[in-house]
């Protein structure tokens, strides 16, 4: 061992092994549509917006739907990031709580109350912006 250089060596080595284990964490945190939706299978849900979040790295639309019984279930409708949902013509003013909306996208694979976003309808039934497609969404 070259004693003059052997601490900094120590230490710059745990410096860039401690930097890629953030790597791979946020790589982790963002994660794949193949593996958290179902691109073979479509849902659709009408209902009440009760929560919108417009920020990254995915929006949130949450949606109240009343059962026939009349009990409610809450589910929750990803959407892309801000700067493609702006691209695809939506604003963060384009839905608002207490919109009825219908929201149509792929189910969460493990059975959960949660889809990404295809095309969400407004109170007057018009597409809000452009629908996403299954080839853009499986490419991010």
């Amino acid at each position: 061992m070259n004693h003059r250089h052997g601490a900094k060596g120590i230490v710059g080595r745990g410096l860039v092994g401690a930097a890629l284990a953030l790597a791979a964490t946020a790589a982790v945190a963002h994660h794949s549509f193949a593996v958290f939706f179902d691109h073979e299978k479509q849902v659709s849900v009408h209902g009440t917006v009760s929560g919108f979040v417009f920020k990254n790295p995915h929006g949130v639309v949450v949606v109240d739907v009343v059962k026939p019984d009349g009990s409610k279930d809450t589910w929750k409708a990803e959407t892309n990031s801000p700067s493609m949902m702006l691209r695809r013509g939506w604003t963060k003013d384009s839905i608002h709580v207490g919109d009825v909306v219908t929201v149509e996208g792929w189910p969460a694979r493990d059975g959960a109350l949660y889809m990404r976003i295809r095309e969400l309808k407004g109170p007057d039934g018009k597409p809000i912006g452009k629908p996403a497609d299954v080839a853009t969404e499986m490419g991010q």
